[in-house]
């Protein structure tokens, strides 16, 4: 009696999970209706299950790139700078960071292949809306620097050997002869005195009390400067040891002015020294309007960068530190005291996307080498209206041919196995559901595997139960002894399958993983309604009656 209690709560409990996670699919299911895309098709549309709390509705089941489309990019790894045996570390390192990222992107089973030697297959399912975030978040280094920037004096003198270079070097740079004739009006006199700015350079520069400022971005002098910045002639004007570095652009206003800096060239701190990054906003009411109700990056540094953060800021005291990002300078800061806790903030006119992609590309490390982006495409169902409905009737006709086989030959019995095995099918897809998971076609043709597999287990045990009932058994003791012979073979067979699955899932990638996981979560529910629920029934139809015939 206590076995049966036990089982009747766990089957009470495989029924709510199952509820739980399937009803928002269902209502989904009931509720949309298809859209007539511009060529004429009708195509099936994701509607909100807005009758559900938001806690309850999110949990929907994902579908993989060929089912519902997404998004394709092709990379290249540059490898021109790596040695011949250094390529593929490089690359398998890149895939890995990659991997990690998408992962945090909140993108259900990616699909990230390596094609050749040095290209990268990436498949995001149902990324249409936002491929440049995903492109960007994928491409990006995030080389995180902590610089100090050169006080007043120095940063004057080193753009006086700016200009003096520039001025003996005119033919180096051809731009200048678009804008000299008027770069001598671009900054009133008095302030150029005041400065020293009186160069061919320099003089293209505003001067304010927190260092220089660029022309406003798109104008002749705003495209001079920065070209001249990219010219690799251009270092040979820098005095070794220090370079120049432009502010971040403001995203409230695109061609607003931006700060330029003058660094000391050897890094304070670098990214390695941090041990997380985490998106946080600041309060409305904070003094300082970089982070006044906006997003800003909280950084943790490991031991050693708390190390190296107390000595810079302890022997630096009154000077600005930069915080760079793949050199541009988010934030500069001026040191008011040395700073212990290992704490320190990336403000800079971030939106939350901007804040939250920078924060996985922290958190996840930088590529060894950097990529190329050769193709991107947004891809519709890559199987097809056509194919996808061949594999649903591919999927009914072999779901009705079991259901069939076992009403046909176990009768009542092979009812109730009927019934456990649409519970598997549900579980199955509660199980994606409440994990995330994504359902491809190889996931689908998983699941019509799980389907002849799941009865399986159900006829060892009815054949062993009419062996039992052959011998003059009465019914219920058929039932306890057919289990009881039959539950070793059932163990030894799926656990062998089980792990079968977990190689697939380990050493395969995409599809294959998609095909394991629902073979997997198959095998578990078929064992499940096999072993309890459908012994549950028999029992709970037996209970209390002395029966001589059971229906098998």
């Amino acid at each position: 009696m206590k076995k049966s209690s036990w089982r009747g709560m766990v089957t009470i409990v495989f029924f709510v999970v199952i509820l739980f996670y399937l009803t928002p699919l269902i209502i989904s299911v009931l509720v949309s209706k298809p859209a007539v895309s511009a060529g004429g098709t009708t195509e099936q549309t994701q509607t909100e299950t807005s009758m559900l709390p938001n806690w309850w509705a999110k949990h929907k089941l994902n579908l993989g790139l060929d089912l519902r489309g997404g998004m394709q990019l092709l990379l290249e790894v540059d490898t021109s700078e790596l040695a011949s045996d250094e390529i593929d570390d490089a690359v398998n390192h890149n895939i890995r960071i990659i991997r990690e990222r998408v992962d945090q992107f909140g993108v259900a089973e990616p699909s990230i292949q390596k094609l050749g030697r040095n290209r990268i297959l990436v498949q995001l399912p149902g990324k249409k809306d936002d491929p440049n975030n995903a492109k960007n978040l994928i491409k990006q280094t995030a080389m995180l620097e902590f610089k100090l920037v050169a006080d007043p004096q120095k940063a004057n003198d080193i753009l006086d050997v700016i200009d003096l270079f520039v001025k003996n070097n005119v033919n180096l740079f051809p731009i200048l002869s678009e804008v000299h004739s008027d770069v001598t009006t671009a900054v009133p006199d008095s302030a150029k005195e005041a400065a020293g700015l009186d160069g061919l350079f320099s003089s293209m520069l505003s001067f304010t009390d927190g260092g220089y400022m660029l022309p406003r971005v798109g104008t002749k002098e705003f495209n001079a400067v920065t070209a001249m910045m990219a010219d690799s002639l251009f270092a040979r004007a820098l005095p070794v040891g220090y370079v120049l570095a432009m502010e971040k652009r403001d995203l409230a206003d695109e061609r607003a002015p931006r700060g330029l800096f003058v660094l000391q060239e050897n890094a304070e701190l670098i990214g390695s020294d941090i041990k997380s990054a985490l998106v946080e906003y600041g309060s409305p009411e904070a003094s300082d309007p970089r982070v006044a109700n906006k997003p800003y990056i909280s950084l943790e540094l490991n031991p050693e960068g708390r190390r190296k953060f107390e000595r810079v800021t302890g022997n630096n005291v009154n000077r600005r530190l930069a915080i760079v990002l793949d050199g541009v300078v988010y934030s500069a800061p001026n040191i008011q005291e040395r700073i212990a806790g290992g704490r320190a903030q990336i403000t800079g006119r971030f939106t939350h996307s901007e804040a939250q992609e920078l924060s996985i590309v922290l958190n996840t490390g930088n590529l060894r080498a950097p990529i190329n982006v050769l193709s991107e495409v947004t891809v519709g169902a890559t199987l097809g209206a056509d194919s996808i409905k061949a594999g649903k009737i591919a999927g009914l006709i072999g779901f009705l041919a079991v259901v069939l086989f076992m009403l046909v030959f176990y009768k009542f019995s092979g009812l109730i196995a009927d019934i456990a095995l649409l519970c598997n099918i549900g579980f199955v897809l509660a199980m994606l559901t409440a994990f995330g998971a994504t359902l491809t076609l190889p996931g689908i043709a998983g699941i019509i595997l799980t389907i002849g597999m799941a009865v399986d287990a159900n006829v060892l045990i009815f054949e062993r139960i009419k062996e039992e009932l052959d011998i003059g058994k009465t019914p219920r003791s058929a039932v306890d002894t057919g289990y009881k012979r039959a539950i070793i073979t059932i163990w030894d067979a799926n656990l062998t399958t089980l792990i079968a699955a977990g190689v697939l899932y380990n050493f395969g990638s995409g599809p294959i993983r998609g095909f394991a996981v629902t073979l997997a979560i198959g095998i578990i529910g078929s064992m499940f309604t096999a072993i309890i629920l459908v012994r549950s029934i028999l029992e709970s139809l037996l209970a209390g009656k002395t029966k001589t015939q059971l229906s098998i």
